[in-house]
This record gives C-alpha cells, sequence and structure tokens, in this order.
C-alpha cells in the first residue's frame, strides 16, 4: 500500500546524495541524536516535575512554558533532521515492523503530550489530584522511553 512511496522517497536525489556521501548521514545522524537529546531532556524536566521530583521550588506550569520552547525547537530539529534518515533508508525501512511500530508510538505519544500532559501540565497548582498529575508524567516517561529505545532498537534488529 505505502510502498509507492517509499520508493519515491528512496529515489529522491537527496537520498542518492546521503547515501554518496562519506559525512553526510555521519554528521545529520549526530545531529539529530543531539536534537532528540534536548528534546528528551525538555520532556523529562517537566515529567519529572509532575512526579513531584525535580524542581519542586518551581510550578509545573511554569516549567511548561519554559520547556515549552526547547520542546518546539528541538523538535523541528529532530524532524528536520529525520526526514533525510529516513529516506535515505527508506525501502529498508518500509520492511522494519520496528520502525512502523515506532512511527504508530510516537504519533500516540505527540498526541498524548500535546493534550493530556499539556493540559496536567499548565493547571494551576492543587487543582488537580496528586495522583493524576504523577499519573500523567509517569505514562509521559513511559512513552518516550519506548519511543527512543524502539528507535534505538532499528539500528539492530529494523
Amino acid at each position: 500500500m505505502l510502498l509507492p512511496f517509499f520508493q519515491w522517497c528512496d529515489g529522491l536525489a537527496m537520498s542518492q546524495a546521503y547515501r554518496d556521501s562519506t559525512y553526510l548521514f555521519p554528521v545529520t545522524q549526530a545531529l539529530h541524536v543531539l536534537a532528540v537529546t534536548a528534546f528528551v531532556g525538555a520532556i523529562v524536566i517537566g515529567d519529572l516535575r509532575l512526579l513531584g521530583w525535580g524542581p519542586v521550588g518551581q510550578s509545573r506550569a511554569s516549567i511548561a512554558r519554559s520547556a515549552q520552547r526547547v520542546l518546539l525547537w528541538a523538535g523541528l530539529a529532530v524532524l528536520v533532521t529525520g526526514v533525510p534518515q529516513f529516506t535515505t533508508n527508506a525501502l529498508t525501512y518500509q520492511r522494519s515492523w520496528l520502525f512502523v511500530f515506532k512511527m504508530y508510538l510516537l504519533a500516540v505519544t505527540l498526541v498524548f503530550t500535546a493534550t493530556v500532559r499539556w493540559r496536567v501540565a499548565i493547571a494551576e497548582e492543587g487543582r488537580l489530584p496528586s495522583w493524576v498529575t504523577r499519573a500523567v508524567g509517569a505514562v509521559s516517561l513511559a512513552l518516550w522511553m519506548a519511543v527512543t529505545i524502539s528507535g534505538r532498537l532499528i539500528t539492530y534488529y529494523g
């Protein structure tokens, strides 16, 4: 069903340039890892606060708003550096159940982060029971860890 799309991605001039270059793919991959690290770091600090750990001297809303800019810029960098990595290996990823799993998991996690996690994070202190904020923080951490781990496993098993 999606094979023509994957073939189109594989045939892009950008994909061929990445395959032909000695340095382009590894530099992009290093930048991707850096962007993922910044993104996950912003998620983790917010989730730790939701769990009642981390910088408890600051409100959840303050931390969420401060991390939002990092999340947006790092997320954009992850996307910009992830697309060429995907297109370069599109036909391999097309056959990878782990890649498909990661993409579905990423979609669910992004929706959860942009909706449930955001609303809980910016809620006025004391408005929600502590078990709700802790549960949302734990679910968020688990989801983002699963996305990250599945992404790494693609290299070895995908």
